[in-house]
Formats: C-alpha cells, structure tokens, sequence
C-alpha cells in the first residue's frame, strides 16, 4: 500500500510540475510575440523591398501571434496583405534607402483581382519614380507571370519555365458519392445559372452554367493578354498560339526567346544583379526588407499631416454568415461596424471593401439595411475585391458607387435552398431508424431523415421566390434600374467586372485606393485619414482568442497548405442547410 501511495504522490507531484512548467512556458511565449511586435523596423540604405506573392494574399494584413511562429515538420504558409503592398509601394517612393523592389514570384496565392490590384500599384511606382522593379522565379504560374510583366526586367532560372496555356477550371460533383451514402440533397432554387447546387445534384455541368463559365472565363484571359501584349510587346495573337502551343514545359532558354522573359539565370547571377542595382560592391549581402515590415516602418519623406476628416475603411471578408473557414462576416457584428461609422460625425464617407461569394439570406438582409442607412447619411462608396458575388453583392447594391477590377468575379443574383435527407444513410446504412410525436400535422417540418412532403417544397419554393423578388427588388433600388431589367441580369449568372460595367452592376474600374479617392472627391475632401474597421485585436487579445477549433484550423493549414481550400470546401458543404443568396461554387483558375 506505501508503494501505491508514493507512486501517486509521485504522478500527483509529476503533473503538477509539468502544468507549472507549462504554464510559465504558456506566458513566455506571449511575451515574446507581443514584444516581437513592439519591435521598431530598421531601414537599412541600399535596401530592396521584396514582395513575396508565395504567402497568402488577403486584403487586410492579420495580426496573427503565430504568423512567424515555426513549427517543425508543418509548411509555412504565410499571409500577406495588400494593404501592406499598396502602402509600402507608396512610401517606397520617396524612401532613398529603396533602390528598387524584389518580386519574388512563382506561383501566386491569390485571386484574380488582387494580382491586378498589386500590379496597378507596381505600375503606379513606375510613373512616380525611377526606381528599378526586377522580378525572378524558380518557374512562374500564369497569375505569377501575368505580375511579373509589369517589372523592368523578368528573370526565370535556366531550368524553370513559364506556365502559360490558357485558363482552366474544373467542378467536382458529389452525386455519385451521396447516392452511396444514402443521401439525398432536397434542392429548391431561383435561377436557371444558380449553379451552387449543381455538385449534388448533377454529374456535370449545365449548358447554362458552362456558358456562363467561359464568358467570364474569356473575359479574365483576354485582360491577361492585354496587359501582357502591352509590356512585352508580343500581339495577342502571338500570346494565344503561344498558349496554344502550351509553355509550361518548356526551359528557361525557350521562354527568352519567345519574348516571355528576359533572362535565364541562376540565383548567384540575379544576387549580381540586385548588388548593381543597390550599389553592393563584391559579394556582400544585398540589404532587404519585405512590405510586412516596410509598411510599419516611418519615413520621413512620406509623412502626412493629421486630419480630423476621416474616411473609414471597413473590410468584409468571408462567408456571409456561414462560421466556417477562418474569414466569416457575421450580419450584427458587421452591421455594428457600419452603423458606429455612420453615427460618428468625425467620419465623412464610409469605403465598404467587399471580398465575399455571400452566404446567409438573412446575415445579407441585416447587412444591407446598415448600408442603406449609412448610404442615406453619408457617402458610401463599395470597393470589390477578387470576389463579391450573390450575397456579397447583395450588400453592395445600396452604395453611391460600387468599384471594382475588370476580372473582379460578381453577380450571382439568386437564391437556392438546399435540405439533406439522411434517412437512408441512417436506415439502411447505419440501421438507425427513427420514429415521430407531433402535435400538428407539420409539426416536423423539413425534416433531416425523411423526404420533402409536397406542402414543405411548395412552401420552400414559395421562400425562395419572395427571396429571389426581395433580392433583384434591392438591386433595383441601388443602381436605378427596374426589376426586370435585374431579373434580366440576374437568374444566378455570374460575370467578370468588365461585364458588370457594361450591364450596369458596377460603376467604374479600380481598386480600395481608387474607391477611397472617390470617396474624398465625392465629399471635396482634400485632407483626409483612413482609419481601418473593425480595430484588429493586438496580439495578446488575439492568442487569447484563440480557441480550440482556431488552432485546429491553423494547424491544417500548415499541414494541407493550398489543398486546405478542398476540405474546407467540403466542410461548407456538409453544413449548407437552409437558403442562401451565395456564389454558385468556390472559384479555382489556373
């Protein structure tokens, strides 16, 4: 009995040791991060800034305690923000310490519009000052390459190659594999280009949705080729038999007799070339400093008075009101932003920046209505990120002027319901039957493990129309048009941004920037401070933030890095029950 006694004792006294250690480790690793971010950036002369597209882009750079944190045997995958980029591209102007910028590319994490975004800031830098932008990757995928042609000099090593081939997207469809699990997807919709459903309900595409697919598709490519065939010089119609003729294998040496590149070189060589550019005599490190840094650093050069005219900036990124993923707009908690800004007399305009495929009917509705009422008050101004399609145009429709890119993806004006039955999975699958007490003849209504009556599709169909007329009802409103000119435009279809211009659904092309300087002018401001909303938490707020299903979410990213799209995709999937004005898929194009 004494040994038994003293090996408790033991344990008891073991894992109090271990949860103290734990505990102070816990702490010490906070204040590491929170000291790490107290840091003062140091500039040093001859610098170049490097923009690394390989992180993810988002529009709004994270204040994530675990963004430099390294854990062996899990990739890196990194965010970066494009407010990062533009304002660090910005100061870089006017910095003498920049000699240049650094893209470093192969393949880009991020949407279409982003890359257009970035590459009309590089384009800016260039017509401001005379400082070099010089571009290099092991390889470059066509987003990567599509960047890369606005830089003074594209580099690629003699054993990489320039992808370039057209672009492609493919659909996965689940029906197949619910019929062997014995579900069935119960599926009511309004829009014959309402496509979201058409995984569970098809083993291929429509017509309708792959002619909306290659007209959007179509419209992307052709901006691609226009703004490569300007800074290359190669016709348009040299660019599509290239890409006919399929680039992605062939070596470094090809790509520059083509024209696609410049140069094929090894790493040490283009070290050469950034020490020439820099001043770097012999073999000395070439200074760096990446946007993330760069844009907390001060200059001088750049500072701008302080203004007491404020234009707030507020971000709305993710599923609308769909808690999946680790973006995610909530209608109330979004609202509140919107609603404090159009209260607070200190603010002139509200910039809205939309970066959604929708989500939640009514997450939608409460979000409009504080558009709405901020659009009645003050100027309202909707800048479009890479995507803002059915429920993310939804909110937009209110605003003075919505702002977008020409391969911004948007529309998607519909609603569909969708409503699992899982009783043969149950029953004849799993052997679980179940069984109903009710005190009304529809008691259950829409139930998980029966099929629809008649009367609960009847009544489903019937939401999702006055949905539907709601909907094309508020797009009316907002851009002055009738209803069925929107239905017209609408049905679910989605279009690129150039084709939102011509059919009226946007209003002229830009970026947040651009939206921003609209906004100002709209008010006659000439001095004026964006302030960014909702205030990020600081890095001690966020750890503690951080709960179980955040870390779970961190660590698969780490692990599945860009594949993480898949299952998350998969996840959205298994959770869409009810009616929703969302995109009719997550967008992939390569």
């Amino acid at each position: 009995m004494k040994e038994f006694f003293k090996y408790v004792l033991a344990t008891v006294v073991g894992i109090a040791a271990v949860s103290i250690i734990g505990f102070f480790l816990f702490f010490m690793v906070i204040g590491i991060l929170v000291s790490s971010t107290e840091k003062q950036v140091s500039v040093q002369a001859n610098s170049m800034l490097v923009i690394d597209l390989e992180h993810q882009i988002i529009d709004r750079a994270p204040n994530d305690p675990f963004q430099d944190l390294d854990i062996p045997g899990f990739p890196q995958i990194k965010a970066i923000g494009l407010d990062d980029i533009q304002s660090s591209l910005e100061k870089a102007i006017y910095d003498d310490r920049i000699k240049g910028v650094y893209l470093k590319l192969s393949m880009v994490n991020g949407g279409m519009a982003s890359v257009e975004e970035i590459r009309n800031a590089l384009i800016t830098f260039k017509d401001s000052c005379d400082k070099p932008i010089y571009a290099y990757g092991n390889m470059y995928d066509q987003k990567a390459y599509y960047l890369a042609t606005v830089a003074d000099e594209i580099v690629v090593h003699p054993l990489g190659s320039v992808d370039f081939r057209g672009l492609g997207g493919e659909m996965m469809f689940f029906t197949k594999a619910l019929e062997k699990l014995g579900i069935e997807m119960q599926i009511v919709r309004h829009g014959k280009f309402k496509a979201a459903v058409e995984p569970f309900m098809l083993e291929k595409m429509s017509e309708e949705n792959r002619e909306q697919q290659l007209v959007y598709m179509g419209s992307l490519w052709n901006k691609m080729l226009q703004g490569i065939s300007e800074t290359r010089d190669i016709p348009v119609e040299g660019l599509n038999d290239m890409a006919d003729k399929v680039q992605t294998f062939k070596r470094g040496g090809e790509a520059v007799e083509s024209g696609l590149v410049d140069a094929a070189k090894y790493k040490d060589e283009v070290l050469d070339d950034l020490r020439k550019i820099t001043g770097i005599e012999g073999t000395k490190g070439v200074p760096i400093v990446s946007v993330t840094n760069y844009a907390k650093a001060p200059v001088k050069e750049f500072s701008k008075p302080f203004s007491r005219n404020k234009i707030a900036v507020i971000y709305a990124s993710g599923d609308i009101g769909m808690s999946m993923g680790d973006q995610v707009i909530i209608g109330d908690e979004l609202g509140r932003e919107i609603r404090k800004a159009r209260q607070d007399s200190s603010y002139k305009a509200i910039v809205l920046r939309i970066n959604s495929p929708g989500g939640s009917v009514f997450d939608s509705e409460v979000i409009w209505r504080e558009v709405k009422l901020a659009a009645e008050q003050k100027t309202m101004v909707v800048s479009f990120g890479d995507v803002a399609a059915s429920g993310g145009y939804y909110i937009a429709c209110p605003a003075d002027q919505i702002v977008a890119h020409p391969n911004t993806i948007t529309g998607s004006i519909g609603i569909f319901g969708m409503i699992p039955n899982m009783g043969e999975l149950l029953n004849s699958k799993l052997g679980i039957t179940t069984d109903v007490v009710k005190t009304n003849k529809n008691s259950d209504l829409l139930s998980l493990t029966r099929p629809m009556t008649a009367y609960e599709r009847q009544l489903m169909q019937q939401s999702i129309e006055e949905g539907y007329d709601l909907f094309i009802s508020h797009v009316a409103d907002g851009r002055g048009m009738t209803k069925e000119e929107v239905d017209k435009i609408g049905q679910g279809r989605v279009w690129t941004g150039e084709n939102a211009l011509e059919i009226g659904l946007i209003d002229e092309f830009g970026g947040l920037q651009d939206a921003i300087e609209l906004a100002a002018e709209i008010e006659g401001l000439e001095n004026y401070r964006t302030v960014s909303l909702p205030e990020q938490l600081d890095p001690f707020q966020q750890l503690l933030k951080t709960g179980s299903d955040n870390v779970r979410t961190w660590f698969l990213k780490k692990e599945l890095g860009e594949k993480y799209r898949y299952y998350e995709y998969l996840k959205k999937s298994s959770q869409m029950n009810g009616i929703f004005a969302r995109m009719p898929y997550d967008l992939s194009i390569n």
